[in-house]
């Protein structure tokens, strides 16, 4: 009996004593981050189960709770990039309201037009004119270059995320490795911590599930289902920059066509998948940065491509309305389209029998054969596009219309509207389609030096690219709209002959005020159509509205824009500060727990050493027998 006891009392020392470890280790690893709280299972032993022996070592672990947490950080990661950039993006806009801000000095520009008005022969108001209209292009230009450098240090941030990721999908399979090839205990545990650390960093990157196998190793695969980690084996990820990045520069699945660069996935067996291309990343930073990249900074600079746009064409276009024609043998509309400029697109409004409306836009290139426009860059995505070629010979516009229309429409050339451009364009009176208008804006200026034409109109602004070219939304050559915020000046003809802001011709008195009206209304009253592809107003329609009043939208949506990123930033934060708690109440050590254990087990060893003792004792006694 006495032997018993002291095997039984040894063995129960030893084991309060690897327990006191367990506990001792727990507490020097208070706040270390990615320490999981480990603890001691025992084991009965010996004959009907007197004694006891060390087990395993565990970790306390809450599979929910980590789920939730590499969940959250994801979401974390992905909302925390978004809020950041789009604050920077706002902060590009100025102060709504200030002078400095873009509709300031859009409201400056108008008011010195409107003072211009008042008094059209003064030299000071003429050039306060040019000078309010060389900010306002300044500011849309500095603005689209601020934009086109939160696009470049995404690009940057992209690869220097991807590489990260990348190496630490490589850590995890080769913990992977070390993990299957350990059977002690205590090594084990310090290596599924560290494990474990690595997909929580890497669900800050990429939106991941990690499950465990039956040899401890983990298979690691994003949301969308493909796999990033298989015991041994992982991916690499690799990402081909482009450095500075112009609004030109967007993604394609094509790499001919791809101005950017893209997260390419190499399996181990040497096959690559375009990540970007499917969709196969959708949260963390990495997702944050591409739909930045390719989505909200693009759409950024088309608004400021529209609005570049719309400022200079509501100056030097005029707009062209069809008014109803009909004939015998079918119904449609006459329309004045002289001065017709490459890239002056012409919208037809179509209804067919179903009653279901879509548009036709036909847009004219000098090109034989015409140039391909890509869609997104005309007003309405939706329509059906048409390129046709403009010949030099006015007389020759609505034969060359026909051509591209085909027999389903009767174009004619139409004298009695007294011009050289005049067309007429028929369906047929029993056809199953329908004209319901036509439309069109018409660049009255032949050249940028044309600024005293006779008509109101005037090439203020012009395409400053190189040397200066009317801004006419040609396709010739690439579209003439990308990047044209960059590229907006004012026409140096303008500038260097002031009286022409009055002037519409060598007669006109020195204070005719109706060219200064006429571009003053352009810009405060009279509505033009903004293309779809700005999302102002949906993404699905164009949208219709004053030149001001698009610059106070362009405003109004990025303030918006902002707002909700911040206000979605901090419900995430929130989500993340809660899941991490739920998981270190689960594996976080806590201190007072930690040390009751501790009082316990100083107990149990005390309580072991006596019992030792007494079998000692015991032993003695026998033994001076």
């Amino acid at each position: 009996m006495s032997f018993s006891a002291l095997n039984t009392a040894a063995a129960g020392l030893k084991t309060t004593q690897a327990a006191i470890g367990i506990v001792s280790q727990n507490i020097a690893n208070v706040g270390t981050t990615g320490y999981v709280k480990r603890s001691l299972d025992t084991v009965a032993q010996g004959p009907g189960n007197s004694g006891v022996a060390i087990g395993t070592i565990n970790r306390v672990f809450d599979e929910n709770s980590v789920k939730q947490l590499r969940l959250e950080t994801s979401g974390a990661s992905y909302t925390s990039m978004m809020a950041d950039v789009r604050t920077q993006l706002d902060k590009l806009y100025g102060t709504p309201g200030t002078t400095s801000a873009l509709d300031g000095v859009m409201n400056s520009f108008t008011l010195a037009l409107q003072t211009l008005g008042a008094a059209p022969d003064s030299a000071p108001a003429r050039s306060a004119v040019v000078a309010a209209a060389s900010n306002l292009a300044t500011k849309i230009g500095s603005i689209a270059e601020g934009v086109q450098s939160l696009r470049t240090a995404t690009e940057s941030q992209l690869s220097n995320d991807t590489s990260a990721a990348s190496g630490l999908l490589s850590s995890i399979a080769q913990l992977n490795v070390k993990i299957a090839a350990t059977s002690d205990d205590g090594s084990k545990v310090a290596l599924l911590d560290q494990r474990d650390q690595a997909l929580n960093s890497l669900s800050g990157y990429l939106d991941v599930q990690a499950s465990v196998q039956r040899d401890g190793t983990v298979t690691v695969m994003t949301n969308s289902g493909m796999t990033l980690v298989d015991r041994a084996s992982a991916a690499s990820l690799s990402f081909g920059g482009r450095g500075t990045l112009g609004p030109e520069d967007s993604y394609s699945a094509d790499p001919a066509q791809r101005g950017v660069g893209t997260i390419t996935a190499t399996t181990p067996g040497g096959g690559t998948i375009d990540l970007v291309a499917s969709n196969a990343i959708r949260s963390g930073s990495l997702a944050a940065g591409i739909e930045l990249r390719d989505t909200v900074l693009p759409q950024a600079q088309r608004q400021l491509d529209d609005l570049a746009a719309g400022l200079s064409r509501s100056l030097s276009d005029t707009s062209a309305v069809g008014t109803p024609a009909s004939t015998t043998t079918g119904a449609g509309f006459d329309i004045d389209l002289t001065g017709l400029s490459a890239g002056n697109a012409i919208t037809v409004s179509l209804k067919d029998d179903k009653g279901a409306q879509r548009n036709l836009i036909l847009v004219p290139s000098k090109l034989n054969p015409p140039a391909a426009v890509n869609r997104t860059d005309v007003a309405d995505p939706l329509a059906t596009i048409v390129p046709f070629t403009l010949e030099s010979d006015p007389a020759k516009l609505g034969a060359s219309i026909a051509a591209a229309l085909g027999s389903s429409f009767t174009v004619t050339s139409n004298g009695t509207v007294g011009k050289e451009g005049a067309v007429r364009i028929l369906t047929p009176a029993n056809g199953a389609t329908t004209i319901q208008g036509i439309s069109a804006s018409v660049t009255q200026s032949k050249t940028a030096d044309d600024v005293t034409n006779g008509k109101p109109q005037i090439p203020l602004f012009v395409d400053g690219g190189g040397q200066a070219r009317l801004f006419t939304g040609s396709f010739d050559g690439g579209s003439q709209l990308t990047g044209f915020a960059q590229r907006i000046a004012v026409n140096p003809a303008v500038a260097a002959k002031t009286e022409s802001l009055v002037k519409m011709s060598s007669s006109t008195p020195a204070n005719d005020v109706s060219r200064p009206q006429y571009l003053h209304n352009a810009l405060t009253t009279a509505n033009r159509t903004f293309s779809a592809a700005s999302g102002i107003g949906g993404i699905s329609a164009p949208f219709t509205t004053s030149v001001q009043d698009f610059t106070q939208k362009i405003i109004d949506a990025q303030g918006a824009a902002t707002a909700t990123a911040q206000f979605l930033d901090e419900g995430q934060s929130i989500a993340l500060a809660t899941a991490q708690s739920r998981f270190a109440g689960t594996s976080g050590v806590k201190i007072d727990e930690e040390m009751s254990k501790l009082v316990g087990l100083q107990t149990a060893y005390t309580a072991n050493a006596r019992v030792l003792t007494a079998a000692r004792d015991m032993l003695d006694t026998l033994l001076r027998i």
